[in-house]
C-alpha cells in the first residue's frame, strides 16, 4: 500500500515529517532526522498504552537455553530458571560466558558442542525512567576449549580403590578405639583402665 505523502528530501526538518506523515507517523522516518529525537518518539505509544515504563511485566520462564547439543553430565544453568515480577518492573541481564567443549565418547565419536556459566542482575525500574523493561542475554565467547573424554577403568583399578577405602576405615576405626581407651582411663582412673584392658 503506497502513502500519498512526499517529502522534500530523505532528511526532512522534524515540521515537515509532522505534516506531512501526520497520518501514519513513525519513528522510522524521523530516524535519518535524529536519532536521539527517534528513541523519545518511538516511546510516544508505549507510554500511552501501557502507562509509564514501571507497569510493563517482563516476567519470564527459560525451560531450556544450550549452545549445542546436550552430552552425558551437562548441566545448563538457566534451564527450568522463572523470574516473576509483581507490582514492580526492571531490566535483567544475563551475562553469558560461552565455553566450546568437545565431548569424546568411548566408541570414538566426537561431539562439538558448548558449555556456558552464567551471571545474571537485575535493575529495578525507577521513575521517572528514560528506557524499557527488557531481558538481555549478553554473551561472550571463550577463547579456550574444553575436551571432555570418556574412560573406562579396569577392574583391577576399582579393587585398588576397594582396598584404599577399606584400609581407610580399618585405621580410623583403630585411632578411634585408641583414642576412646585413653578418654576412659583419665576419666575412671589407671586401675579401671586395666580391667577394662
Amino acid at each position: 500500500m503506497a502513502r500519498s505523502s512526499t517529502l522534500s528530501s530523505p532528511f526532512a526538518t522534524l515540521p515537515e515529517v509532522l505534516q506531512t506523515q501526520s497520518q501514519a507517523f513513525s519513528a522510522f522516518a524521523i530516524m535519518a532526522y535524529n536519532d536521539l529525537l527517534a528513541v523519545h518518539l518511538s516511546l510516544l505509544y508505549p507510554l500511552q498504552i501501557f502507562e509509564g515504563s514501571s507497569r510493563v511485566n517482563v516476567s519470564h520462564v527459560i525451560h531450556d537455553l544450550s549452545f549445542g547439543p546436550k552430552y552425558p553430565g551437562i548441566q545448563n544453568p538457566l534451564d527450568g530458571t522463572k523470574r516473576i515480577l509483581v507490582d514492580t518492573s526492571g531490566t535483567f541481564r544475563y551475562y553469558i560466558k560461552i565455553v566450546p567443549t568437545e565431548y569424546h565418547y568411548l566408541s570414538k565419536e566426537v561431539i562439538p558442542t558448548n558449555q556456558f556459566s552464567v551471571s545474571e542482575y537485575f535493575a529495578p525500574m525507577l521513575e521517572p525512567a528514560r528506557t524499557w523493561p527488557a531481558v538481555y542475554f549478553l554473551y561472550d565467547l571463550s577463547p579456550i576449549t574444553v575436551t571432555i573424554t570418556e574412560v573406562r577403568h579396569s577392574f583391577l583399578h576399582f579393587m585398588t580403590r576397594l582396598c584404599a577405602v577399606l584400609g581407610g576405615t580399618f585405621a580410623m576405626t583403630g585411632m578411634l578405639d585408641r583414642w576412646m581407651y585413653r578418654f576412659l582411663e583419665a576419666v575412671t582412673g589407671s586401675s579401671a583402665g586395666s580391667v577394662l584392658r
